[in-house]
């Protein structure tokens, strides 16, 4: 079981990661951030999909045919955490060594989009501020850290349970099975 989480966490996060490494640098040499944020979630999707296999794979030819929902979940959330780990660890290398003026980039981008969204003033600096913060945040790389897991993991634990959800299956007695 081990060997198929490492496995498939691996190159969840390996197909996230170049996903988000090769997007962003496009934002940013283009100057533009829009739609990388659907492009950056369907990466997600597609990467975590790979759950998918590696628990039925598990589940059909090491267990037997059978899984319970919390063993099938469990190995989900790992895969989920390992890729998230590296999709983090991608994002940290590549901010702070390639792209250090990314937040400032993006964020004077929302700032324009926001003054030219026919919004108020009360709402454009309130939105300002809610910039500000954000980029307060990422003064640190522990802020950095937190917002980049807060990005990609929820959506690793979403596709988790549905996977375990999708691929438990009980043995022929009725019982659920444990392993």
């Amino acid at each position: 079981m081990k060997k198929t989480v490492i496995k498939f966490g691996l190159i969840a996060g390996l197909i996230a990661s170049a996903w988000m490494v090769g997007s962003i640098a496009w934002c940013h040499e283009t100057g533009t951030y829009e739609g990388n944020m659907i492009m950056g979630f369907a990466s997600m999707i597609i990467a975590f999909s790979l759950m998918f296999p590696a628990i039925k794979n598990y589940r059909d030819k090491q267990n037997n045919g059978v899984i319970s929902f919390g063993k099938a979940f469990k190995m989900a959330f790992f895969i989920a955490l390992i890729g998230s780990s590296m999709y983090v660890a991608a994002w940290l290398i590549d901010y702070y060594f390639f792209i250090p003026d990314f937040m400032e980039r993006f964020s004077q981008q929302l700032i324009q989009k926001s003054q030219h969204s026919g919004a108020s003033a009360a709402e454009i600096a309130a939105k300002i501020k809610e910039i500000n913060s954000m980029k307060s945040i990422y003064d640190s790389v522990f802020g950095v850290i937190l917002y980049t897991y807060m990005e990609i993991l929820p959506v690793g634990i979403i596709i988790a349970l549905i996977t375990a959800l999708i691929l438990k299956r009980k043995t022929n007695s009725g019982n659920v099975a444990v392993a």
